[in-house]
């Protein structure tokens, strides 16, 4: 008798505790609690969220700085000037009324294809593929100044230099004293020097020619 009654407090203490283990095993909501508990925990673990980028990385580029989007921006535009310039100064070299508009012209083919050899290896130097060809407004400057000859060349060219130049001048004085790059830098203070010379030729000229010479658009701009 003793010995029946062994298996049948056994049994009676499994069936009363079945019912516990069988509610863990088919309790669906214990896994998604778990899992909320690990979201809340790190909430930044998303499965789908992308990489924050780092506050210097403002290009939205990994790993660039802002500077760096900027120089490569400089690089490009400056490119797409240097091919405007000689464009235009072959345009001048050939349809010029006066000697020293030709002789101005020359200059700028011969000092801006120099300028644009400098630069290239250092924008390869850093992944920049620069623009072979002139944009869209310069093209634009470009077939209409094809289409005049003489004294109304002249006035048109000698306009339009002043006034590049002036920009030009104002970018490359903030290329050179904001990038980091030792040599960007060192090639953007020639450039800044020899666009410098260039305005104070072409100034000199328009006013001979009693062209005027609009005022600076910029007050901290540095003076030609």
């Amino acid at each position: 008798m003793q010995s029946m009654c062994v298996p049948r407090i056994l049994f009676g203490a499994v069936l009363v505790l079945s019912p516990g283990l069988a509610l863990a095993q088919n309790d669906p909501s214990e896994a998604p609690i778990q899992q909320s508990q690990r979201e809340q925990q790190q909430p930044g673990a998303h499965a789908n969220a992308q990489p924050q980028l780092l506050p210097q990385d403002s290009s939205g580029v990994p790993g660039m700085t802002g500077q760096q989007m900027k120089d490569k921006i400089f690089l490009r535009k400056s490119a797409e000037g240097g091919i405007a310039e000689v464009k235009f100064g072959q345009l001048a070299a050939e349809k010029a009324g006066s000697e020293d508009v030709k002789t101005f012209g020359s200059r700028m083919v011969t000092d801006h294809t120099l300028l644009n050899d400098e630069m290239k290896p250092i924008a390869d130097s850093i992944g920049v593929r620069l623009p072979k060809t002139m944009n869209k407004m310069d093209q634009a400057e470009y077939e209409k100044l094809s289409a005049l000859t003489g004294d109304d060349f002249d006035k048109e060219y000698l306009a339009d230099m002043v006034k590049d130049h002036r920009k030009d001048l104002r970018e490359f004085h903030e290329e050179a004293t904001s990038t980091n790059d030792p040599t960007l830098k060192a090639a953007v203070e020639k450039g800044e020097g020899i666009i410098r010379e260039h305005t104070h030729m072409v100034m000199k000229i328009a006013r001979e020619k009693g062209i005027a010479v609009p005022p600076p658009g910029k007050p901290n701009a540095p003076t030609p």
